[in-house]
């Protein structure tokens, strides 16, 4: 075929125009909050959605006079101009994000809670990390007051926002109208990948469940049958960090949700958590996130916490219904 030929062809092609039932191009807020148990909101609506996830904790919230009780896994879509309050039952981290999507094939997620699924759960997480390299101030700034671009960010970040938060709306679009999985990466993923995934799962819990303790990766080994080499490797491939780095970060969390609890004094955590002195404790605090025990506390009760209003009535004074799946 000639060259003029092979241009007739291609300009004879008809073109094919993708469908999309829905866009989202505007973000009102992003964000990624360490709640205090003594926070309280009075109630707020928008003429935007709000997705709200419960990432650690557990939320007590009243949508249109009905009473929702949110735990870690949930999640709940605000429809435009709904009106929302509530507050925190204890130390609690959300992931809150608002935007815009005018499109009648939304209505079904309209004031709707889930319980998030495995696939779901990775979508959203990997919306977090892009949450985090997109915007200045970063989103775990407590209540700053509009969205702002970090020069730093990766190539594409802001769209890839868009992309993954397109793709959980589908994903729970889907969900609610029944329509059946055509597969998952998991399904298609090797015997062994599978088998190591399950070993990391099990290992992670192992820590979780014994964050008091002060294991070693000797002990870690031991437990379960395999080699520190293996171990180290394993871990790192699997989840980014070094394995004693990260139960070194497990119970630096640990701590951050017993500060927010207002529960126990410093000493009192670090005896629980297994530190060998409240000054190591709190060396250790300072190097894992930047700020003394004293300071994450005052940043958490001085930016948080919200006073109750006099003469109001207590959450627990309401009653009504769950909207669960």
């Amino acid at each position: 075929m000639t060259e003029t030929a092979k241009e007739r062809v291609i300009e004879g092609r008809s073109r094919y125009k993708l469908q999309r039932e829905f866009s989202i191009d505007r973000l009102y807020t992003f964000h990624y909050y360490e709640l205090s148990k003594s926070f309280y909101s009075t109630g707020e609506k928008h003429d935007f959605w709000e997705m709200l996830y419960v990432d650690k904790g557990a939320l007590e919230l009243f949508l249109d006079g009905c009473r929702i009780e949110l735990t870690q896994g949930d999640l709940i879509f605000y429809e435009p101009n709904a009106f929302h309050s509530g507050g925190a039952k204890t130390a609690t981290n959300v992931m809150i994000v608002t935007f815009d999507a005018f499109a009648p094939c939304m209505s079904p997620l309209a004031n709707r809670l889930f319980r998030l699924e495995k696939d779901e759960l990775y979508i959203l997480t990997e919306l977090l990390k892009e949450g985090f390299e997109a915007f200045d101030p970063p989103i775990d700034t407590l209540f700053y007051p509009q969205l702002g671009q970090n020069k730093q960010a990766p190539f594409g970040c802001e769209h890839m926002i868009i992309a993954y938060l397109e793709l959980f709306v589908i994903k729970l679009l889907r969900r609610v109208n029944a329509v059946a999985p055509v597969g998952t990466l998991k399904a298609l993923m090797a015997a062994g990948d599978n088998q190591k995934g399950k070993l990391i799962e099990d290992i992670v819990g192992y820590m979780k469940r014994n964050v008091a303790a002060n294991l070693t990766l000797d002990e870690i080994s031991e437990q379960f049958f395999i080699s520190k080499t293996q171990l180290k490797v394993l871990f790192k491939q699997a989840m980014g960090i070094g394995i004693m780095h990260y139960f070194s970060l497990l119970k630096i969390e640990e701590a951050k949700e017993a500060i927010r609890e207002e529960t126990y004094n410093y000493t009192e955590i670090a005896q629980k958590l297994g530190y060998s002195s409240v000054h190591y404790f709190s060396k250790c605090f300072k190097r894992a996130t930047g700020m003394t025990p004293t300071e994450y506390a005052k940043t958490v009760q001085s930016n948080i916490r919200r006073k109750q209003p006099s003469g109001s009535r207590k959450l627990s004074d309401y009653s009504g219904r769950d909207e669960r799946m």
